[in-house]
């Protein structure tokens, strides 16, 4: 009906861009691509970004791996097994990190506190079944969690973009103000007669809210947001708009920016590290790299010119001096930059430094610029 090309991602097929969505070129031009820059790209993904960012975007996010931790034990083991505090109010959304013994990220997760023994886990489609195993790997012997996937049962839509309240708030009885339902937070709502987990959070730095409920319903809740949609512009968004809306506005993906072979402060993450909670898988390590100080850091990458965009895994040069390579790269259709994130020395990570891109066999000059690029002061999604 959409016209979605799909690509696969761990199984899961993912509409990368939607084809009914060429008229939005009108409002949003796009320059094209040619050669292997344009491989499985379409000017409507920047289309579809930019539709996001200045009215309002529908996103099917099921690949979604969803996790729920119960039992009496539950609070203690995740507080073991993540490195930000999970003793939170009933109602709270937490980013965090699980590491390794050398305090390496395993992976990064949302998890919202539901009940007092309630925990859910958000966590990525593709990394999912690891994370799982990670999770299984340390339950507990005597029986106190109970880890359940419930990725089959849920589905989840997500509604981002400056018009997404007045959007939702039109089939919804429920108070979606932002002093009613703040920023990182989690509430049980109704849109239109489906009940629905709303958490109020973006991987796209948008305001908005990721909509969670029973697969069966997914199709309804679909029609719903849809219908209500079409007088504010609603655009369904596919993933590869997904991926240039994190970039620009500096998220990390796991098995991209961060991995085991890279701490929370080297990534950019300490904000979700709580070393004064207690002890923690991991913290022993972080402690030591924090007394040592990190030797390298996750840096934003601007190319000098926009008209190329490499695609990842590229070496990042200082003459002749391979400084590390590209962890993620895109185009930033909202401020019109080629951008590429990649580890450095801290010696070349100041903003300013300049460094290039070897893309095949091409050099290509780029600076270090502070980052994220969009919103910095995160006001779009916590208004």
């Amino acid at each position: 009906e959409l016209g979605a090309h799909f690509f696969e991602s761990a199984g899961w097929e993912r509409p990368q861009w939607y084809a009914a969505n060429e008229s939005l070129l009108q409002d949003y031009p796009v320059t094209r691509r040619s050669g292997w820059e344009a491989r499985c790209w379409s000017p409507i993904i920047g289309a579809e970004h930019q539709a996001a960012r200045d009215r309002v975007g529908l996103f099917d996010l099921t690949p979604f791996t969803k996790l729920d931790v119960t039992g009496s034990g539950a609070l203690a083991y995740l507080q073991w097994l993540t490195s930000n505090d999970m003793d939170r109010p009933v109602g709270r959304v937490t980013y965090t990190s699980m590491l390794n013994d050398r305090g390496g990220i395993v992976c990064d997760l949302t998890v919202t506190r539901l009940g007092e023994q309630h925990f859910r886990i958000i966590t990525g489609g593709t990394t999912g079944p690891r994370d799982l195993a990670w999770l299984q790997k340390h339950l507990p012997v005597d029986g106190s969690v109970t880890l359940t996937d419930i990725s089959a049962s849920q589905c989840c839509l997500g509604l981002w973009g400056p018009q997404a309240r007045d959007l939702a708030q039109q089939v919804s009885p429920n108070n979606l103000s932002n002093t009613a339902f703040p920023y990182l937070t989690a509430q049980s709502i109704v849109i239109g007669e489906i009940p629905v987990l709303a958490v109020r959070i973006s991987y796209v730095g948008e305001l908005g809210w990721e909509f969670y409920t029973a697969t069966e319903y997914g199709l309804r809740l679909w029609d719903l947001l849809w219908e209500a949609g079409q007088s504010t512009g609603l655009a369904a968004v596919g993933a590869g708009a997904f991926e240039s809306l994190r970039l620009e506005k500096g998220y990390r993906l796991w098995g991209n920016d961060i991995h085991t072979e890279y701490t929370p402060y080297e990534a950019g993450l300490a904000f979700a590290v709580r070393l004064r909670k207690g002890d923690f898988l991991g913290r022993s390590a972080l402690v030591q790299r924090g007394e040592a100080g990190i030797t390298q850091k996750l840096c934003c990458l601007v190319l000098d010119d926009p008209a190329h965009v490499v695609m990842g895994k590229e070496p990042i040069l200082n003459g002749d001096q391979y400084l590390g390579y590209v962890t993620s790269a895109n185009y930033g259709y909202t401020v019109g930059k080629s951008l590429a994130y990649g580890y450095l020395p801290l010696a070349f990570a100041a903003p300013g430094t300049h460094v290039e891109i070897e893309y095949f066999g091409k050099r290509y000059p780029a600076m270090v610029a502070d980052e994220p690029l969009f919103d910095p002061a995160m006001t779009r999604l916590k208004r």
